[in-house]
This record gives C-alpha cells, sequence and structure tokens, in this order.
C-alpha cells in the first residue's frame, strides 16, 4: 500500500520551514486483504526544497491469523527530495524531483527523476501538485514506457467544517505487468498489461479538537487501483484507520 503526504509541495511559498510527522494505522477491508497496515510519514521543507518519505507495513491477514502466524509480512519505503532553490523567483511552483521506492514483498526497486508543479489557493487551504517522472525498473521488472505522472492534493476544512480534510494522491506509470494475486492470476493473457494506476483518497476528521487532543485524526481511505500489486484489473479496496499527527 502506497501513502503520499499531501502538503509535498508546500514549503515553495510558505514563509519559513515547516515539517510534520504523522503514524496512520488502517484496517484493510478488501477482499484478498483483511489485514492491518501501518504508515509513518515525515515532510520538512527547507531554503532548498523538500524531503518526504514513509515506511509501510502490512500485518498477517485474516487467513494467516487463522493459521496462526502472527506479525509483520512485508514493508514498502519511499524517499524523495524536491530540490527548489529559486523559491523566490517566477518559478517557484516548479521543482525538479528524485524518489527511490522499494520494499520487501515487492517486485521491483525503482529510482524515478522529474519536475513537479505546484498549485494552491491563496490560503493553501487547497493544493494540487502535478508530477511527470522518467522511472527506472530493478529487480526483474521491466517497461516499454518508462514514465509515470503523479497528482497529489490536500482540502483543508471541507464544505466549511472545520477539522474535515480530504486528500490523496493518483499514480499512472508504464510496466510490463504480471498477476499473482487474486482472481485472473491464471489468465492467459497474464502478461499483456503495460500500464499501472493506483489512488488513495483519504478523508479524515480531526475528533481530537472535540476534547482538546489536536493530535488525533479519524477517518480512512479507499485504494483504487488497476493491474496494481498483483491483481489483474480494477480493484477497490475500502479502508477504515486513525491517525495521529506528531
Amino acid at each position: 500500500m502506497k501513502k503520499f503526504f499531501a502538503f509535498a509541495g508546500l514549503s515553495l511559498l510558505a514563509v519559513g520551514a515547516f515539517a510534520q510527522t504523522n503514524l496512520q494505522m488502517f484496517y484493510d477491508f478488501g477482499e484478498y486483504r483483511k489485514h492491518v497496515t501501518t504508515t509513518l510519514e515525515m515532510f520538512k521543507s527547507d531554503m532548498w526544497g523538500d524531503t518526504f518519505f514513509f515506511v509501510d507495513y502490512d500485518y498477517t491477514t485474516k487467513d494467516q491469523r487463522d493459521a496462526d502466524l502472527f506479525g509483520a509480512t512485508g514493508s514498502y519505503f519511499e524517499i524523495s527530495r524536491g530540490i527548489n532553490f529559486w523559491q523566490d523567483t517566477q518559478l517557484a511552483p516548479l521543482s525538479l524531483h528524485a524518489e527511490f521506492n522499494g520494499g520487501v514483498g515487492f517486485g521491483s526497486r525503482n529510482w524515478l527523476f522529474g519536475l513537479n508543479y505546484f498549485m494552491h489557493s491563496e490560503d493553501f487551504a487547497n493544493t494540487l501538485t502535478l508530477e511527470v517522472m522518467y522511472k527506472t525498473f530493478c529487480g526483474g521488472a521491466s517497461s516499454d514506457i518508462p514514465v509515470q505522472f503523479t497528482a497529489v492534493w490536500g482540502m483543508n476544512n471541507l464544505f466549511g467544517v472545520e477539522g474535515l480534510n480530504f486528500s490523496g494522491f493518483a499514480d499512472l506509470w508504464g510496466e510490463n505487468t504480471s498477476y499473482w494475486y487474486g482472481p485472473g492470476q491464471d489468465d492467459p493473457l497474464a502478461e499483456a498489461g503495460k500500464w499501472i494506476f493506483i489512488s488513495e483518497p483519504q478523508l479524515w476528521y480531526n475528533v481530537g479538537s472535540l476534547f482538546g487532543c489536536q493530535n488525533l485524526n479519524i477517518g480512512g481511505e479507499i485504494e483504487l487501483g488497476y493491474n496494481f500489486a498483483g491483481v489483474k484489473g480494477f480493484a477497490c479496496n475500502p479502508c477504515a484507520g486513525l491517525k495521529w499527527n506528531f
């Protein structure tokens, strides 16, 4: 499962350094999931750009627990650096972007290099970052179209409700896919996939603000994927979660 911190790019026009770390815990209700995932995220800006990383841990599924297996079964890591030392110019919204991702139980490790463009409302309540990147493939994966497009958004105080926030990302990239998980894994066209798509819109409410604990949020996400994580075709996996902002 992949997450993306919706404040990415905020440092380009904000005054002073901005940093935040949060821990999320989800239960995935997907048909072939039924497991818990924890995600640790960090974002920090500086005078030269910004740094973002997250670490996912997936824990045993319901079937594995029924077989008396417990604990973490896989991990995914992503770290990216936005380079922008022209923040006082008209090109401030445009940044260079470098990224690495990989993990345990994943078929490839990837370096990505490209550009991102940051847009925002006047009060920064609504933000949108668009990225285009060249994507390399290691660990046996390959691509005839080694490019990735990414959109990251954040909307604070949605519909005028204080503490209700909508955020997420969408990735589309070229990869020669195979299917090993869920329906379609024995399909004779199992090697025919060329594109992968994933989006994870998240909705959070700062429930802790009701009783003096601003750190606590309740909400969840829906993972929408096409040929993602070894599953052929379209898949939708709803998740309920808690988030703690440090």
